[in-house]
């Protein structure tokens, strides 16, 4: 069966792209515990003004390539940012409710099973994973649960909530592998628009229909939503997309593991919630893990025949 596609090797600018990323990202939850909002309001929002970043720089600078999406050919490419926005959609809807339900490091844990899931939709697609990026992918994601310290419960409430949590990790890697599919031939701002705008609409409809209040908060909850398009949206996601173009989705999809020390850490400093007593070790867990991976995956690139790529997708201003 085929390998993975080849990429160009990983530079200084794409490594920098992660390390924003997984910053950025790594706000996320500590500013959704800290905005008194519903969650699928704030994912709603989050989406809905990123797209208003982001519409009016595509509709000037990449008009082209978006009536592009729309005929022939490029009906294909468009149809992977809108399937990612679906994704990304179902992964809000069912990944930040969980949280609610069960214990927040139980959300997180039972999230990062997105690996795996990344994993089992390379193989399906027809690639050989190295056995060291496997093994990688799972001492990272045990390393990911030791770090959060996750706490299981027998409750009815709880195991609805391990559930969505585990179904949000699957959607997650689904909105990464159609992402990555899109950015084969698509600018970041081009694919980043269509899919939150696609994602927006599909939680604003959610809400309406399953009554979530989408307005009268605090100016705190206000400003903790602008930190999250700030920084998880338009540096965070929309920095891992630019990424898919010289890093697999898998890779990525294990990076974005790091999120929880990430949180964790903004956690203790900033709301005074202390690291568990494995905090620690689940982190040394979870960054061999990460090297595994992405030591294994650059080694299976390189094994491969280089594919020609379009100009555009490789500059970080798209």
């Amino acid at each position: 069966m085929p390998s993975a596609p080849f990429r160009p090797p990983l530079d200084a600018l794409t490594l920098s792209a992660l390390v924003l990323a997984v910053t950025a990202v790594s706000s996320s939850a500590p500013l959704v515990a800290f905005a008194a909002a519903p969650a699928l309001a704030i994912a709603f929002w989050r989406n809905l003004l990123s797209v208003a970043v982001l519409g009016p720089v595509s509709l000037t600078r990449r008009r082209a390539e978006l009536r592009a999406l729309t005929v022939g050919a490029g009906r294909r490419e468009g149809l992977y940012c809108v399937l990612s926005g679906v994704a990304l959609a179902a992964h809000f809807a069912t990944w930040m409710p969980s949280a609610q339900l069960t214990t927040v490091a139980a959300a997180t844990a039972l999230g990062a099973t997105q690996p795996v899931w990344q994993g089992l939709i390379a193989r399906w697609q027809g690639r050989r994973l190295p056995l060291a990026v496997w093994a990688g992918i799972g001492v990272a994601v045990l390393g990911a649960v030791l770090a959060t310290g996750a706490d299981f419960t027998v409750s009815g409430r709880a195991f609805a909530g391990d559930l969505l949590a585990i179904v949000g990790g699957m959607f997650a890697a689904v909105y990464t592998a159609f992402g990555e599919r899109a950015r084969a031939t698509i600018s970041t701002t081009t694919y980043t628009t269509i899919c939150y705008g696609v994602c927006a609409a599909i939680l604003l409809v959610v809400c309406l229909l399953g009554g979530v209040r989408l307005h009268g908060w605090a100016p705190g909850t206000w400003l903790a939503i602008l930190g999250l398009v700030a920084g998880a949206q338009l540096l965070g996601h929309s920095m891992f997309n630019y990424a898919l173009h010289r890093v697999s989705a898998t890779t990525v999809s294990v990076l974005i593991l790091l999120e929880a020390p990430g949180a964790a850490l903004i956690a203790w400093v900033w709301l005074g919630q202390l690291p568990r007593p494995l905090a620690l070790p689940g982190l040394a867990l979870l960054l061999a893990g990460v090297a595994v991976v992405v030591l294994g995956g650059a080694r299976a690139g390189r094994r491969v025949e280089p594919v020609p790529v379009p100009a555009d997708a490789a500059s970080l201003s798209d």
